[in-house]
């Protein structure tokens, strides 16, 4: 099936793009500074877990741990993690904005606000979309043995924490939609591959990082790649992708702190 992709999915045909060589160095160097790097831990994580003598369903994962036993070093800390993780994101839009390209305009960053309202209802959309098969697969793949328990915070019970949760999860919604997506995706475009080509590789970039928690989630982030590249290239806005992300990941990092943990049982996803 052919993706019919906005006009502003491919620069001007005016401007000059770098290289073939140097977009795939680009790739590379933004790949190894942010969620490359990510994927090859994740990956020897994955084969230590299995090797390991304590089955696999019965380790745990903590996505957002405390950083110090010191109050106010930990929020510190927690504020510049956040900060620092975005700086390949900031990479990548400074490579996107060379020769004349607007990362903005590419992205699909732009518009009236009818557009964004377009954007956040679209965003609900697909969190709605993903979220809820994503928690069957986390049960099911619990029940199968196959995914480690997610603690989804190792933080305090302080003021702040509930706060570093929606920024945590602000930032990774960011720094996955624009690397993985914004970045890699256009690049790939960029070098000539075919719209579907260049969002199953995205995709299995996007599996790869998250082999830690189990081949089963893995895959299921598999699938969620492959829904999110081709809403970007079909509508060629990376709002609704960020915004989806964003809802997702704050449902699962706050959702256990209010929920009862009766009902997390109940629901095998605890």
């Amino acid at each position: 099936m052919d993706i019919a992709a906005p006009a502003h999915d491919a620069p001007p045909a005016q401007v000059t793009l770098p290289s073939r060589g140097r977009m795939r160095a680009e790739v590379w160097i933004v790949l190894g500074l942010s969620l490359g790097q990510t994927a090859v831990y994740a990956a020897i994580r994955l084969i230590e877990r299995y090797m390991s003598s304590t089955p696999i369903s019965g380790q745990t994962t903590t996505l957002n741990p405390s950083r110090s036993s010191i109050d106010v070093i930990d929020l510190i800390r927690q504020l510049l993690s956040i900060g620092f993780a975005l700086v390949p994101v900031a990479l990548a839009l400074y490579l996107l904005s060379q020769h004349g390209v607007s990362s903005r305009v590419r992205l699909g960053l732009v518009g009236p606000a009818r557009r964004w309202w377009g954007d956040v209802g679209w965003g609900m959309i697909l969190a709605a979309s993903i979220g809820l098969p994503g928690l069957a697969l986390y049960a099911i793949s619990r029940a199968l043995g196959q995914t480690v328990t997610i603690d989804t915070s190792g933080l305090p019970s302080a003021w702040w924490s509930a706060t570093i949760l929606l920024l945590s999860a602000a930032a990774a919604g960011v720094l996955e939609e624009f690397v993985v997506v914004g970045f890699v995706l256009t690049r790939l475009r960029d070098l000539g591959r075919s719209p579907w080509t260049a969002i199953i590789l995205a995709a299995l970039l996007r599996g790869g990082y998250h082999l830690y928690q189990g081949w089963p989630m893995a895959l299921g982030n598999v699938a969620m790649g492959l829904v999110f590249g081709f809403m970007y290239v079909r509508r060629g806005r990376l709002a609704p992708l960020v915004i989806a992300h964003w809802t997702i990941d704050a449902v699962s990092f706050i959702g256990p702190e209010v929920v009862p943990h009766a009902w997390l049982v109940s629901l095998g996803v605890a």
